[in-house]
């Protein structure tokens, strides 16, 4: 496991810096701040700061969840999940959640705000510098601080994730909060369904913001071409022309 350069709180959040000038999050350039997914170790996420084709002078930030999972060494969570019902998800296959407010999710998206704030404020970064994201639950996380909280980030990341609170959501769309998108989800994600994704994606669109679409043919995961994706679109977005 590729573990971040640097280690500092932020809010109430551990968070872990990588890129930038000394490849410790220093120096003056955007910010992508990626939230790992549920029962992932905090440091999940962060070998992608080495792998995405991006400008030198990008600089990353890697939040570890609130939460600790019990019996489950390193593992964490942005809010619990219903275990039995995740289970029974895998059986007969995933479905929307898109209704629904998970229990947890508001506390933990206080802790979000409250995270990339301070992280903006000690690292000089403007609201057009910032993209905000991650994968999986750190995807929805991200999403309701964006939509319902009035985070104002240049581009939003959501890898594998499904919409929950999609009315509340929308409604932030509506009045205005429309970052770029990159979205990614797999055509056989046994987790978190397809179609779900799709409908997210639609809603976006529909209000208009400017997305770029990335389906693949697998499961729960983040393959090569979403890497590679993913760094087309930190590029243009941090380096607009």
């Amino acid at each position: 496991m590729l573990r971040a350069m640097r280690e500092g709180r932020f809010g109430k959040l551990t968070v872990h810096l990588a890129g930038g000038s000394d490849r410790e999050g220093g120096g003056a350039g955007p910010l992508v701040v990626l939230m790992h997914g549920f029962g992932a170790p905090g440091t999940d996420l962060v070998g992608l700061w080495r792998v995405l084709d991006v400008p030198h002078e990008v600089r990353f930030a890697f939040p570890e969840a609130p939460n600790e999972l019990p019996g489950m060494f390193g593992a964490r969570a942005w809010w619990m999940l219903d275990m039995a019902r995740m289970e029974r998800a895998m059986r007969e296959g995933p479905k929307s959640y898109a209704s629904e407010v998970p229990p947890g999710m508001e506390e933990a998206t206080d802790h979000v705000v409250e995270m990339l704030a301070q992280l903006q404020k000690d690292l000089g970064v403007t609201d057009s510098q910032l993209i905000v994201g991650g994968f999986s639950q750190g995807s929805m996380a991200a999403c309701n601080a964006v939509f319902t909280r009035g985070v104002s980030s240049a581009g939003l990341v959501v890898l594998s994730g499904t919409p929950v609170n999609l009315p509340a959501w929308s409604a932030g769309m509506e009045a205005g909060t429309k970052p770029a998108v990159f979205q990614s989800h797999g055509s056989q994600d046994p987790l978190l369904s397809f179609a779900a994704a799709e409908e997210l994606r639609d809603t976006m669109q529909r209000h208009g913001l400017r997305m770029q679409w990335s389906p693949f043919r697998g499961g729960h995961e983040i393959p090569t071409q979403v890497i590679d994706g993913l760094g087309v679109f930190v590029s243009d977005v941090v380096t607009p022309a």
